[in-house]
């Protein structure tokens, strides 16, 4: 298959601008103002269509070993292609845990037989990620270069500080779920605010979050360790980090779609799909976190795509489990609240999605580059949408977004030049 779109938007040399691009039947792009192929298989017009570098998620949940049920890999990936992504990092809360190398070899040999994009495992930071004993990091980093015990923050100061040293020393690094467990109360499960008391709910405060970044990012200066602060809900957090990044730590930090376009207020009824860990926050903590995206406190957006079961999803804010999906609806979401508002740039909008996770993580991609292998994703930004969780990839399809209008559905993604998903 050879393909010719013209008129596209691409976003090229750190700019959008108009182009023609033809992939060819070997996968390699070219990009010009104007492209004549007679050869080509398939010519499109791309008048309306922004053809990017294929999205980065440096944090999604695959489920897979263990938890079949809630996802696999295959399903992941399918649902990440369909978003846009090209490249997904692969969270370590699993069964059997990536706790050494022989599990990370059995979740890479199945990455291998069932992925249709790049998906990168993380390894646990500690064995079972119960926080007790390190992980053998040195021999696992052959495999991989991050870890996480991402679901749990890791407890124990001087654990963490083992890890951070053990980590910088193989030239790794850490992202970390941050939450002080001691600060939170059996069955918490919204924000510690005024909608918990309305609701009757128990409550989890913003303290549990950012005490533990704050010992994290101390601990990230004294060790010299890349770290990357998952999620970050509230604007207290952004404080430490942004104060932390100022005194020279290596320190880099993410932020969700739905923490950043929603809040508490927003949560109308007891309904599982509001249930995820960090909480809908207050909405002051959610222009804060803007906020954090216009002033580069926050680097990059992450789904923190969470599948569970219906029935884990249909139990009300007490029962359900923690998490949703985000996959299919994180470029869609954000450009039509973000970007159509002018909020942000649509620039803007493609490197905290795609160039910036690349730079942080040292990845490939992250640029369309005339001559390179395709990896890369078209959206249609002129028509809107309805997203109908019943069209998912995923085989969750528990999200807060269901059956709102949007912009950006992603038409065609590419990865290593050949076509992994089409609308």
């Amino acid at each position: 298959m050879s393909l010719l779109i013209k008129n596209a938007e691409v976003y090229f040399n750190e700019r959008i601008s108009k182009k023609d691009v033809f992939i060819n039947d070997k996968g390699i792009v070219s990009v010009a103002d104007s492209l004549d192929v007679p050869s080509a298989n398939e010519v499109m017009d791309g008048t309306g269509y922004l053809i990017s570098p294929g999205l980065i998620d440096p944090h999604v949940h695959l489920r897979e070993p263990g938890f079949e049920y809630k996802e696999t890999i295959r399903s992941g990936s399918e649902a990440a292609a369909r978003g846009g992504f090209t490249t997904v990092l692969a969270m370590p809360n699993l069964n059997p845990v990536p706790d050494n190398v022989e599990n990370l070899k059995k979740e890479l040999a199945l990455i291998e037989k069932d992925a249709c994009i790049k998906v990168i495992p993380y390894g646990s930071i500690t064995q079972k990620q119960e926080g007790k004993k390190l992980s053998p990091i040195a021999s696992m980093s052959e495999f991989t270069f991050c870890f996480s015990d991402d679901g749990k923050g890791v407890q124990k100061e001087e654990m963490m500080l083992e890890a951070m040293k053990e980590v910088a020393h193989h030239n790794c690094l850490i992202a970390a779920h941050c939450e002080d467990e001691s600060l939170i109360k059996k069955g918490a499960c919204i924000h510690d605010g005024y909608k918990a008391d309305e609701m009757n709910l128990i409550g989890i405060s913003s303290e549990s979050e950012t005490n533990q970044i704050e010992r994290d990012c101390r601990l990230a200066l004294a060790s010299g360790c890349q770290y990357h602060v998952c999620h970050v809900s509230c604007k207290e957090s952004l404080t430490v980090i942004r104060d932390y990044k100022n005194h020279g730590a290596n320190i880099t930090c993410e932020v969700t779609p739905h923490h950043l376009l929603l809040c508490e207020d927003d949560i109308h009824e007891d309904d599982g799909k509001f249930k995820m860990n960090p909480p809908l926050r207050t909405r002051e903590d959610k222009q804060a976190l803007i906020d954090g995206l216009l002033d580069g406190t926050i680097d990059m957006i992450a789904t923190d795509h969470a599948p569970h079961s219906e029935e884990e999803k249909s139990k009300g804010l007490q029962g359900s489990s923690m998490g949703i999906v985000g996959l299919e609806t994180a470029f869609p979401m954000i450009y039509t609240h973000l970007v159509r508002p002018n909020i942000i740039s649509l620039k803007m909008c493609l490197e905290l999605m795609s160039s910036r996770c690349a730079e942080v993580f040292g990845l490939d991609g992250g640029a369309i580059e005339d001559g390179s292998l395709a990896n890369l994703a078209i959206f249609d930004l002129n028509h809107s949408t309805r997203i109908d969780p019943d069209k998912f990839k995923s085989k969750g399809h528990c999200t807060p977004f269901a059956y709102q209008e949007a912009y950006g559905e992603c038409v065609m993604t590419f990865y290593r030049g050949k076509c992994v998903y089409r609308r």
